[in-house]
């Protein structure tokens, strides 16, 4: 055989040996929301999500705040007694518990933005309505419903959080502290100019200003991707981040989304699950010490200030007998409006601490710390100082209890999975109604009764919280936000 035809053979038969190598298959590329979230950053729309979703704080801070101020007006106009206007914040408190969760399953279900703008609608409405109010009646029922829509401004938060990267979540939620700050100062700058002039109806027409500019702008705003992608709507899902993307000049990930779809929106039920009965139980705990402290904070200042129960030296009052009973019939003065804003001002005052613990040693132990020191500054009130060190201890208390807000609200958008996020803040949120309406009856009537017995009991409640923070089974430190259960 010629010397080229056995090379020839011998390459076919080498080749024929080999064995057969094929190309992979390209399969096409896949990520998460999570992915995308990161993979995009931290820009300029997130900067226009903050400030947007951020004023919320300011119209719900107002709407709040609002009976605080206008209380003495309503009280002189109606000659009431002090347990109806009291009755008249434990019915915003009502409407707002009950509300939170309805509010937060259709959130679950329908999506946060539907909801959010659904809630400052109906909010503004009934804040307008309240103004004409003929009666007393009148006014605590459409006040009632005010509550009822400001349950529902807490998804803006949770449109905040489900957009933001992680690594900037625990700076920028704790910032949002900023915008309530601006609304309590707000509505108690206008307090003081509008009342004693246009009168305290045209102070709620200006409060409900806010919403209505808020309901316009939420338009640039888009449903969050997370939500979509949980119902199965993973190409809005991509429409959206693929707009995030390029507002902030960054890129996607290459490929799809693919996102297990959850069966079914979050339940009640889905908070009592095994897997999250403990975190939810610790939570709920949590959330009514903490309104319990924040509310008995602020009654618990004007009754020790403006009752005369320094040292315990007694209440002094002018009671005026007004048809079935007492009224008692004082304007706020200009002195009284400069304490209420330099009381308000302490609201941000650890503000930069809170930020520097959560990021470094974490929510639970940071709540668990700032709860702890509560509860001592409440005992502190029991020793007997002049005025200036009461409002002192007062000022710390007052920022202390806004850390508390600021670190549990920041903790449970975290914890919760999407599909079970808001259901998971509304119901806390109920919990916290339920603190706030328990307040008053220690801060105003048992407090007038026993200094010591109320203060007490104040500084319990928050160790307790305390002890429920330090033994939360979960830390959401640096941890991506779940997408199913």
């Amino acid at each position: 055989m010629e010397p080229q035809l056995t090379k020839y053979a011998s390459t076919m038969k080498m080749e024929e040996m080999a064995p057969h190598v094929t190309e992979p298959s390209k399969s096409p590329k896949m990520y998460t929301v999570e992915d995308a979230v990161e993979t995009i950053g931290f820009g300029r729309f997130h900067i226009m999500l903050f400030l947007i979703m951020g004023s919320t704080g300011i119209a719900e801070a107002m709407e709040i705040m609002l009976l605080a101020v206008i209380s003495s007006s309503i009280r002189c106009e109606w000659h009431l007694r002090s347990w109806e206007v009291a009755l008249v914040t434990m019915m915003v408190f009502l409407g707002y518990m009950i509300f939170s969760i309805i509010l937060g399953l259709l959130a679950d279900r329908y999506g946060r933005l539907k909801i959010l703008i659904v809630s400052f609608l109906w909010a503004a409405y009934f804040s307008l309505l309240t103004s004409f109010a003929p009666s007393y009646g009148w006014f605590v029922f459409l006040r009632c419903l005010v509550g009822c829509g400001v349950s529902g401004h807490s998804q803006g938060l949770i449109i905040k959080t489900e957009f933001l990267p992680k690594n900037v979540r625990g700076y920028m939620l704790p910032l949002s502290q900023l915008f309530w700050l601006a609304g309590s100062l707000l509505i108690i700058g206008l307090g003081s100019v509008v009342t004693p002039t246009l009168g305290w109806r045209w102070l709620v027409r200006f409060a409900s200003i806010p919403g209505i500019i808020l309901v316009l702008v939420f338009k640039f705003i888009p449903e969050s991707a997370r939500f979509n992608v949980s119902v199965g709507r993973q190409q809005a899902a991509m429409d959206t981040l693929g707009k995030i993307a390029k507002i902030n000049r960054s890129k996607m990930p290459e490929g799809t989304i693919h996102e297990p779809v959850s069966e079914k929106t979050g339940s009640f039920l889905d908070l009592l699950h095994p897997k999250y009965l403990r975190t939810s139980l610790q939570i709920w705990v949590i959330w009514l010490g903490i309104a319990f402290a924040y509310y008995g904070v602020i009654l618990t200042s004007s009754e020790l200030l403006e009752n005369n129960l320094l040292c315990g030296t007694g209440r002094e009052e002018i009671l005026i007998e007004e048809g079935a009973g007492p009224c008692y019939c004082n304007m706020l003065s200009t002195s009284d409006y400069q304490t209420m804003m330099i009381s308000t001002i302490g609201e941000i005052a650890l503000n930069p601490f809170n930020i520097l613990g959560i990021n470094l040693i974490g929510r639970r132990w940071t709540l668990g710390i700032t709860m702890t020191v509560t509860g001592v500054f409440f005992l502190l009130l029991i020793i007997c100082m002049s005025r200036t060190g009461l409002i002192a201890i007062l000022f710390c208390l007052r920022a202390l209890v806004s850390a508390n807000f600021n670190t549990i609200y920041i903790y449970t958008a975290e914890v919760y999975p999407t599909v079970m996020r808001a259901i998971g803040m509304g119901t806390s949120g109920s919990m916290c109604r339920i603190g706030a309406m328990a307040a008053p009856f220690i801060a105003q009537v048992l407090l007038s009764t026993s200094i010591i017995g109320a203060l007490c009991l104040f500084a319990t409640v928050c160790f307790i919280c305390a002890l429920s923070a330090f033994m939360l089974p979960i830390e959401t430190k640096g941890r991506a936000l779940q997408q199913v259960k």
